[in-house]
């Protein structure tokens, strides 16, 4: 993914003497290059004060998933400084911000892929909520029903559709589990089933990024980290991916963290989003108050 939007005028612009005018981050037309530390810049200008009252409210009161002053990166390299974050049961949170600003950062750290330098990451288990900072991947897949579906080229190309759902099921206590399961993913997308005894590698754009949806779901997670489902993929599957997703959030009940570098299409399709910059949380509230939010708008969303 570019760090720049395209620009197709900027030589004619230059050409008519003019100044050039950005209309957005990843989206809608430009008549000059605006960097990422630009965007970056902008951004920081028209950050709000963010309460952890604010975020409780926009959760509707009863967090599903917190993260508490978070401090995470790569290395000693710390990317996030000090993250509060929260998303209600059912509910979808979008996370939106220009390159660099920490967003598949915290994706990952509710996970664990990278490293928590201070900080919480909880998760509600009935009787409360349950400290799930330190698990592993493999603990917050299989004790929390944390689940993480990666950027595309995730699929195993060379392994069939059914062998790539079987791989979903790796924690399973027994290997016939994770065939049951999968059994059930292709009852619910016969579109997979069709082609269960193929090759990964054969499938269109839309096919792969649904078997990689349907893998995680084999494990029936509660939570589902969604890295760029758009990304790579022609405009008729971004609509079909994104009609799987809000199956699986309004009909299945699961809650929905996401990463989308098309701000405007996340942006509708989130209950909530957090405009993140410089691994801060800039802004943050309803998904339809950001997308009315002119400020947002200019930035992120083609002006």
């Amino acid at each position: 993914m570019s760090d720049k939007p395209t620009n197709d005028s900027g030589d004619d612009a230059k050409a008519d003497g003019k100044a050039g005018r950005a209309a957005g981050y990843h989206m809608g037309d430009v008549d000059s290059v605006i960097s990422v530390e630009e965007v970056a810049r902008q951004a920081a200008e028209i950050a709000e004060e963010i309460s952890v009252e604010m975020l409780d409210a926009l959760a509707g009161g009863d967090p599903y998933l917190s993260i508490e002053d978070l401090c995470a990166g790569y290395g000693q390299m710390e990317i996030l400084h000090s993250i509060n974050l929260r998303v209600g049961r059912r509910q979808s949170l979008c996370l939106i911000g220009p390159n660099g600003a920490g967003k598949s950062t915290i994706l990952h750290a509710i996970f664990g892929f990278n490293n928590i330098f201070s900080g919480r990451i909880l998760v509600a288990n009935g009787a409360g909520m349950s400290d799930i900072t330190t698990l592993s991947p493999n603990e917050k897949l299989s004790r929390a029903g944390i689940a993480y579906i990666l950027q595309d080229k995730s699929v195993f190309p060379a392994m069939t559709v059914e062998e790539n759902l079987w791989m979903g099921g790796f924690l399973k206590n027994q290997p016939a589990e994770a065939r049951e399961a999968a059994e059930k993913v292709f009852d619910k997308y016969p579109r997979l089933a069709a082609r269960r005894k193929h090759q990964a590698k054969v499938l269109s754009g839309g096919e792969r990024r649904l078997l990689e949806i349907s893998r995680a779901l084999v494990m029936d997670p509660d939570v589902l980290l969604v890295d760029e489902p758009s990304i790579g993929l022609e405009p008729r599957f971004i609509d079909m991916v994104f009609e799987i997703l809000h199956d699986l959030q309004h009909v299945e009940g699961k809650t929905i963290v996401m990463v989308e570098q098309n701000a405007k299409k996340g942006l509708e399709f989130a209950d909530l989003g957090y405009v993140l910059v410089s691994g801060e949380v800039a802004i943050a509230g309803r998904g339809d108050e950001l997308l009315e939010n002119p400020k947002v708008g200019e930035l992120f969303l083609g002006g």
